[in-house]
């Protein structure tokens, strides 16, 4: 395709004002980069946590999204990996150092110097964004490009905080969103109960999480009907931890999965006792993105979505913010 000189772009310019739509130059890819026409990008409450200042060291304008399906239309130099008009999908991870301790360690989630697609890099609230082709993921045939645009966070970082949860049978998920819809079909695939916890009140959450094979749902301040192995905390909200804590066996783990969290509440031992534990999950691998990407190639996941066109992302992160999303927003340049 021709490609044009300048782009719509969603960019946030300052906190408080929300996203604004501005007429901006198409980026030059450089030797590594290839330029992607953006197909769909979801919206991720990561975007919402950018957009309202909770992550540190903001540089603004940012152009949030990193859950970007694209289509290669300019490439570097340099990059063998990728071809013009191939399809694939921008992650958050958008390039890292490769020198420092955990780079050398195989940690590249945790890399000193990383760099993130939508936050420190821009990302894809846009018509054309410019991406590392050496982070980039191959997306399974299977998936439309709106389908498959949660996969590349919710689905990733979900997949993550899974495989730290353990191979336990009763898995408890708090905050049933975009990241939870999804891991909650893995889990069923793999003969796992899970245990889905919403906002209080919220019938058709609860509806939707029985609908995925959910075997039970209910408040985030109810007990389940039995002890649960692990527990996933997706909602960014500190009090849920000595809830989940609550929930789980002795021995039972609890996973905070989100980049953001409120402050977590002062507990009593007891809760913690009996060789629980609590661990966090920062960011992702590429190894990561490749496994996840076989397991969604193989496993028939419907994630569920909600297209807009890109210039209502305002009114997708303000939904995502009030929890009236059923699954995931994906925008749509040009709908």
């Amino acid at each position: 395709m021709s490609v044009p000189a300048t782009m719509i772009a969603m960019r946030l310019k300052g906190l408080g004002r929300g996203l604004e739509r501005e007429t901006v130059p198409v980026p030059a890819p450089g030797p590594e980069e290839v330029l992607l026409e953006v197909l769909a990008c979801g919206v991720c409450r990561t975007d919402l946590h950018v957009v309202d200042g909770e992550l540190p060291n903001l540089v603004f304008p940012v152009t949030p999204g990193h859950e970007v399906v694209g289509r290669v239309v300019a490439a570097g130099a340099a990059v063998k990996n990728l071809t013009i008009a191939e399809r694939v999908g921008v992650p958050w991870l958008a390039r890292t150092c490769g020198e420092c301790e955990f780079c050398r360690l195989g940690l590249e989630n945790l890399c000193v110097r990383g760099e993130f697609t939508g936050y420190t890099v821009p990302g894809g609230y846009a018509q054309f964004v410019a991406a590392d082709a050496r982070y980039c993921l191959k997306i399974p045939e299977r998936y439309g490009d709106a389908e498959a645009a949660p996969l590349l966070c919710a689905g990733l970082i979900g997949y993550r905080a899974y495989r730290a949860a353990g191979s336990g049978a009763r898995l408890g998920l708090y905050g049933f969103g975009a990241a939870a819809h999804l891991l909650a079909q893995v889990a069923h695939a793999d003969g796992r109960q899970v245990y889905a916890f919403t906002r209080p009140n919220d019938a058709a959450g609860q509806a939707f999480a029985r609908r995925l094979g959910a075997v039970w749902a209910g408040s985030a301040d109810e007990r389940p009907p039995q002890p649960l192995d692990a527990a996933i905390i997706f909602a960014p909200v500190g009090a849920l931890v000595p809830a989940a804590l609550e929930a789980v066996r002795p021995g039972g783990r609890v996973v905070c999965a989100g980049i953001h969290m409120s402050d977590i509440p002062s507990f009593p031992y007891r809760l913690l006792w009996q060789e629980r534990s609590i661990v966090s999950v920062a960011n992702l691998t590429r190894d990561d993105g490749a496994e996840f990407m076989r397991v969604a190639a193989d496993v028939p996941l419907t994630p569920s979505v909600e297209l807009l066109p890109l210039e209502a992302a305002n009114e997708a992160l303000a939904r995502l913010k009030a929890g009236t999303l059923e699954g995931a927003a994906v925008l749509v340049p040009g709908r």
